[in-house]
């Protein structure tokens, strides 16, 4: 099942035997038959650890989702809440056990907080009067969770509103607990680099920690060289923008979730020839994609424009293997062909699912709405008239499209411009509040507060001097072949990785006068490795960093390291981690606020 994870350079799949082996032990730890009652948040990430049938080999008979009222029916000893430490679920736990103790006087409940036990939790169980009812409270710790081969998320979704908004680390101490549960089992990581205030935070608990448990040396040799921590509000501009990449714009347009896409299902049908095509399918179509899948990891992370072209060679090359056939006489050819045929019918219908993907999506980027926001866009990364309302967004508004795209645009313009002159951002406000409503209000404040959107405060706007330095726009970017990470916003290349590639060569000492003009640290930190444990590289060995984005990465940056690890030159392979998967309408939504009232 998880082969995927451990084809890359560093084998991922020991993190997700860990996590597996924890939650067996706590399964055994409750004896009998037993029922699981989730937070439905978690069943997304849990599903990338451990599938129904591990569970079942546990004696989990039912699952249920956790919600007020009764607990419906099942006849089984042990009932085990899976619960973020959250106080509102502690009530609907409070509700559901009062309800069970009525009926079932023998049954036993347990609660397993992930990823942390919470005293105030346990508090308010108190509180409610069934705290005692529970023989186990126990956490588990599921912070990186394996997405892919180089891909780990700890899919915290409030973790930047947290940062910048609530002024609440909670996060960024998950963040080093991961980091420190990754050296458990990869070896202590020599160098660290970070960029940012919360990149400082977890870089200062992870060194306390160490030093906490200075007595238990780590005897790995260990795997990463490098870590290097990123603030998300280092580069607030990239999420905002539209990604370009194939995976991006599965995002953009229908949202991936814990590696699964849903999908309009009309695309998918299949229709026997004759018949009429009245009974279509209603349901979603689901589809789960990683580099498990051949040809999505060969075209994920491509430009949409050389798309088409790719899927085109891959259909030849499949029909060209069902030719084969013809030319099999011997008994051993005949048998060497039917032994591929299952892999030729997977690879045959993987190329349906993704060219009526490409369908999809192509529908909606040849449009002239698509690309006419694209052009506002670019326009702001290069600086065209990021300094006076712009019309298409006036008119935007005018028209009444989605809050997310007019909030997206906004932002992204005062990004572009250092915050926007305060007629301009006066204009823009009372524009969106009269049109969307005033309630809006407190999402404007918090765009505001995380730097988002904001009024000028000096006369300085540094983002021209950092586009140049940092060669952020390229004229020409080639995204048939490209030479160059700027391909995955088809000419805007990603903040964020250009600091990673410069860090990698020749380093940032060479980029010094930018870095200030960056919010918050820059630092570099060196962690002692007990002797014999320091690496003797082969000649041509790459190094490996691990890069953890602090508040959420977006696809198409996972897309630009990935580039930056294939290039031949670079010497570098790059393992990612987030608290997040992002995109800007989930990254915006995040931020976003409703009076109690307004709450759907």
């Amino acid at each position: 099942m998880a082969a995927h994870l451990s084809y890359g350079r560093v084998n991922l799949n020991i993190l997700r035997e860990a996590a597996r082996k924890e939650l067996r032990e706590f399964l055994d730890k409750c004896a009998g038959s037993k029922a699981i009652v989730w937070d439905e948040y978690l069943t997304g990430p849990f599903g990338m650890i451990a599938q129904y049938s591990l569970l079942k080999e546990h004696e989990v008979e039912k699952m249920f989702t956790l919600k007020s009222g009764r607990l419906p029916s099942a006849d089984v000893k042990n009932i085990i809440f899976f619960v973020r430490p959250r106080l509102e679920l502690m009530d609907i736990i409070a509700e559901n056990v009062f309800s069970e103790d009525k009926l079932h006087s023998s049954r036993d409940f347990h609660i397993l907080f992930v990823p942390r036990r919470s005293m105030l939790c346990e508090q308010r169980l108190k509180e409610q009067g069934v705290l005692g009812s529970f023989i186990n409270i126990d956490e588990y710790i599921l912070d990186l969770i394996p997405y892919d081969g180089d891909l780990l998320s700890m899919e915290y979704e409030s973790a930047f509103r947290e940062c910048y908004l609530e002024n609440d680390q909670t996060s960024l101490y998950h963040t080093a607990k991961g980091l420190m549960t990754l050296q458990a089992l990869y070896g202590t990581i020599p160098q660290i680099y970070g960029k940012g205030e919360c990149a400082r935070h977890v870089a200062n608990m992870m060194l306390r920690m160490k030093r906490e448990f200075a007595g238990s040396q780590n005897q790995i040799l260990p795997v990463f060289d490098t870590l290097l921590l990123l603030d998300r509000n280092v580069d607030l501009l990239t999420p905002l923008a539209t990604q370009l990449t194939y995976e991006g714009l599965i995002d953009e347009i229908y949202g991936i979730n814990n590696g699964y896409v849903k999908l309009p299902p009309e695309k998918f049908a299949q229709k026997k020839q004759g018949e009429a095509s009245k009974d279509l399918p209603t349901e979603a179509k689901k589809l789960q994609l990683n580099s498990a899948e051949e040809l999505y990891a060969e075209i994920r992370d491509k430009n949409f424009n050389a798309v088409g072209a790719a899927l085109s060679k891959k259909a030849k090359i499949i029909s060209a293997a069902f030719e084969e056939r013809h030319n099999a006489k011997t008994v051993g050819e005949i048998k060497q062909f039917v032994s591929q045929l299952p892999h030729m019918q997977a690879a045959r219908s993987s190329l349906a699912n993704h060219t009526s993907i490409a369908e999809l999506i192509k529908d909606i980027t040849t449009s002239e709405a698509f690309f006419d926001n694209l052009t506002v866009e670019q326009e702001f990364m290069t600086g065209v008239d990021t300094d006076k309302v712009n019309t298409y967004i006036e008119d935007s508004i005018a028209q009444k499209d989605p809050l997310i795209k007019i909030l997206r645009l906004v932002c992204m313009q005062s990004v572009c411009n250092n915050g926007l002159k305060q007629k301009v951002f006066d204009y823009y406000k009372r524009e969106i509040l009269q049109t969307y409503g005033y309630e809006h209000m407190l999402t404007l404040n918090n765009l505001e507060k995380a730097g988002l959107l904001k009024p000028q405060t000096s006369s300085r706007n540094n983002y021209p001097t950092i586009r140049k330095t940092l060669k952020l726009w390229m004229e020409d970017a080639n995204e048939q072949n490209p030479n160059d990470i700027s391909y995955v916003y088809s000419g805007y290349a990603p903040l964020s990785i250009r600091l990673t590639q410069v860090l990698a060569r020749p380093g940032w000492r060479s980029i010094e006068e930018v870095l200030k003009m960056l919010p918050g640290p820059h630092f570099e930190e060196r962690q002692q490795l007990p002797s014999g444990l320091h690496k003797k590289r082969q000649q041509g060995e790459n190094r490996t960093t691990l890069v953890f984005f602090l508040g959420g990465v977006s696809y198409a940056e996972i897309a630009a390291l990935r580039f930056l690890s294939q290039m031949e030159d670079s010497g570098m392979e790059y393992i990612i981690a987030t608290t997040k998967l992002i995109n800007g309408t989930t990254w915006i939504k995040s931020l976003m606020d409703r009076p109690e009232s307004q709450t759907p």
